[in-house]
């Protein structure tokens, strides 16, 4: 057994992270001296510290930190790819706004993308959803993070579904504040909900949607896919019936820059 400045030395951690963990249940002591208050740790408890450094520096959140944790090394691993995978999505996203950005300074406006509006008639579908408040900085990894737990809870209940996903947008969601979207998975089985996570009946619906690659699928760009259903919806004047969505066809990391990834929709009655 080590005292908490002993245990500090050997994980490599300062005594105040020590007392994060511990607050947070990541790494409790073994014991705590009951009239003393003192805390001691296990040597055992040194390959936990030395994983929940390690996801630190990566950067991931106590809360996922804690899902990792809790999982069997295989399934863990899963879990991290998961959680990186959305990382990368988001700092790509990051990436092409900040070179849209940078082109636009630099050499002017660049040209318009012409989307072309179609019209579909979407199925009906069972559906797991989970609804939460994000801003903008946060919506591409709380999306991954969402539609990770939806997907976890399906394969649980022995449910069916493929890469496809939705996200819905119930207000615009912008850097200064957060608004409340909608993060479904289609499934396919019997499943019942659990916690936040809901399994409604999505009905048919009409949709005019746009057709957006994997490369433009991050802010302001895509907003011109938006721009063009909208401008189909108004002049064909039809009926809205449902917030806009944005159906994703498959995982970002299975698609090429060019291949079609998401369908900006808006659902409408004539």
């Amino acid at each position: 057994m080590m005292n908490i400045g002993e245990f500090s030395k050997r994980a490599g951690l300062s005594v105040k992270a020590l007392r994060l963990y511990e607050a947070s249940g990541l790494l409790p002591p073994a014991t705590v001296d009951a009239a003393s208050s003192y805390r001691h740790y296990a040597a055992a408890q040194l390959e936990r510290a030395a994983r929940i450094s390690l996801l630190r520096r990566l950067g991931m959140p106590l809360a996922v930190i804690g899902e990792v944790l809790d999982l069997p090394d295989a399934e863990a691993g899963r879990r991290l790819d998961r959680w990186w995978a959305g990382e990368e999505a988001a700092f790509s996203a990051r990436r092409e706004s900040y070179v849209w950005l940078r082109t636009r300074l630099v050499h002017g406006d660049e040209p318009q993308r012409s989307y072309q509006v179609q019209v579909a008639l979407a199925p009906a579908r069972k559906i797991a959803t989970l609804t939460f408040e994000v801003d903008q900085e946060n919506l591409v990894p709380a999306m991954g993070a969402a539609e990770w737990e939806i997907r976890r809870h399906l394969e649980e209940q022995g449910a069916a579904c493929t890469g496809e996903h939705w996200v819905i947008y119930h207000r615009a969601v912008t850097p200064e504040s957060e608004a409340p979207i909608e993060v479904c998975v289609p499934f396919t089985g019997s499943v019942e909900p659990a916690g936040q996570m809901a399994i409604r009946r999505e009905p048919e619906r009409l949709v005019a949607f746009a057709e957006v690659t994997r490369d433009d699928c991050f802010y302001p760009r895509i907003t011109q896919a938006y721009d063009a259903v909208h401008q189909h919806v108004i002049d064909a004047g039809l009926i809205l019936t449902a917030p806009p969505r944005e159906i994703y066809l498959d995982n970002w990391d299975r698609l090429a820059g060019t291949d079609p990834f998401v369908h900006v929709a808006q659902p409408f009655e004539g």
